[in-house]
């Protein structure tokens, strides 16, 4: 419920800054060369470039990082970051993944 609201005000704050922002970006799944549109959703893709994927947590646990994980090998985007909102102060609360660079 949560994720919803930071995600529509990033990618509102994102926007205002001139960045090109899509928001829950359909991520297919391809098996045995077709295209299975029951995949996974991307929280903010930005400028083609970098996922982000937004979660409302205490603390960030392993899963969460091979989802993003899972995200970046699925697409071209090489780049995300996973970021937790419901923390005192974002910071320590912001994991980079880089993929395949």
């Amino acid at each position: 419920m949560y994720e919803s609201v930071y995600e529509a005000a990033l990618a509102h704050e994102l926007r205002k800054c001139g960045l090109l922002v899509d928001s829950q970006v359909a991520l297919p799944v391809v098996s045995d060369g077709i295209r299975l549109e029951v995949g996974f959703q991307v929280d903010l893709l930005v400028e083609q470039k970098g996922i982000l994927e937004l979660k409302s947590v205490a603390e960030l646990a392993p899963m969460h990082s091979k989802q993003l994980l899972n995200y970046l090998h699925l697409s071209k985007p090489k780049l995300g970051l996973l970021i937790s909102f419901n923390v005192g102060a974002l910071k320590g609360h912001i994991l980079c993944i880089v993929n395949g660079l």
